[in-house]
């Protein structure tokens, strides 16, 4: 799998979901699952290797001002519900995450169950449990390649404080943020 595949994958679950994020997830698994297991694992590191990429200040300060806090766990589900929402949304808000305004239509938005895709599609196609053998499952071949979201990834760009986020992305601001 290459990433444009991924993004096929990720487009095309969006569009028959239509919104829905429990569909989605499902029509994610049911696709990954009818691949080669390599290929459900390959998924899983595009999809680390995009949520490391995801992780630069500008992106935590939209979900500030979309969800009003940001936590560890927040901040990731979030850059999960940003790669759910496919390749145009979220190269657009990589460059400029000010264009989610057009986006996001509820301020709180996340989409952990991202995360379980793979191993879900794996056990699906090859019938064993992760608790077998997590070294072979996508998680842990991915991780054994260094993409880890959580402690390996150092988020980009500057930090900022509050009291910067009207000016650094104001579309946002102004349709969430608290006044």
């Amino acid at each position: 799998m290459d990433k444009r595949e991924f993004w096929q994958f990720i487009d095309a679950a969006k569009e028959v979901s239509k919104g829905d994020q429990t569909r989605q997830e499902q029509a994610l698994i049911n696709s990954l699952a009818q691949h080669e297991p390599q290929h459900i694992v390959e998924f899983e590191c595009i999809l680390r290797e995009y949520l490391i990429e995801a992780d630069d200040f500008n992106i935590m300060a939209a979900q500030k001002i979309l969800n009003g806090y940001v936590t560890d766990d927040s901040y990731l589900y979030f850059r999960c519900w940003l790669v759910g929402q496919g390749e145009a949304v979220f190269m657009n808000a990589l460059r400029n995450p000010d264009t989610l305004v057009t986006v996001v239509q509820a301020p709180y938005q996340d989409f952990e169950e991202l995360l379980y895709v793979a191993t879900m599609a794996y056990e699906k196609r090859t019938g064993t449990k992760e608790e077998d053998d997590e070294d072979t499952f996508p998680r842990g071949i991915a991780y054994a390649r260094g993409l880890d979201y959580d402690s390996g990834s150092a988020t980009k760009g500057e930090d900022w404080t509050e009291n910067q986020l009207p000016k650094m992305l104001p579309k946002l601001w102004k349709k969430f943020g608290v006044a």
